[in-house]
């Protein structure tokens, strides 16, 4: 019984893991093509994301609806970037391994160089910064008249899209000591300096 207990525990672990693992790496070597923040379901675990120094040019605000393989519905608001430059990136998901109890995955890297991303979209679902400074702002502007910034091809054509919805817009926006809880990420391409993977046992999260 002991053995065989063993085997389901260790099996189960690699189903949890080994996909976030996977996801992981291709973030980190920037295999992501595309915009692709709502071409795929999510898994609606979210994940924290943190930087000491988020700066982007070309940005969208706007609100969506991601729907997870499960068919729920998650409320997330969008943030695209033409192109972004985080320096000191952390990203962690703790992920709860039946038996064994939890593990945190965790992705660092932009340390020395920053982490560079082009077309990049972060559905969160909270946003903090200790200080945001940006330029040429508009504030209000329908989310189908946004043109400063990216709006995911994806989104444009989901029926979650209202093109008359509130959105912001900007030329540029810099983020300092950023915190962000997201349920999904992509990039159209991401090189991610100083790369690093971990699993740690416990909840051991970016922030």
């Amino acid at each position: 019984m002991l053995h065989r207990s063993g085997r389901t525990s260790w099996r189960r672990f690699g189903a949890i893991l080994v996909p976030s693992l996977a996801a992981a790496a291709a973030l980190g070597i920037g295999m992501a093509q595309g915009a692709l923040a709502a071409s795929f379901l999510i898994s609606g675990q979210r994940f924290q994301l943190s930087a000491d120094i988020l700066s982007g040019r070309g940005v969208s605000i706007y609100p969506m609806v991601d729907v997870t393989r499960k068919g729920a519905l998650v409320p997330v608001v969008v943030l695209g970037f033409r192109h972004a430059q985080i320096n000191r990136l952390c990203l962690s998901v703790v992920i709860p391994i039946p038996v064994l109890g939890p593990y945190t995955l965790v992705v660092t890297g932009g340390t020395g160089r920053p982490v560079e991303a082009a077309n990049l979209f972060i559905d969160a679902t909270s946003v903090a910064a200790a200080q945001a400074n940006t330029k040429n702002i508009d504030i209000g502007v329908a989310a189908g008249a946004v043109t400063k910034g990216p709006i995911n091809p994806k989104d444009r054509n989901s029926r979650w899209f209202d093109p008359n919805v509130f959105a912001q817009q900007a030329q540029s926006v810099v983020l300092k000591n950023v915190r962000v809880i997201s349920v999904a990420t992509s990039a159209g391409t991401l090189n991610v300096p100083n790369f690093r993977m971990r699993v740690e046992q416990g909840n051991n999260p970016c922030f």
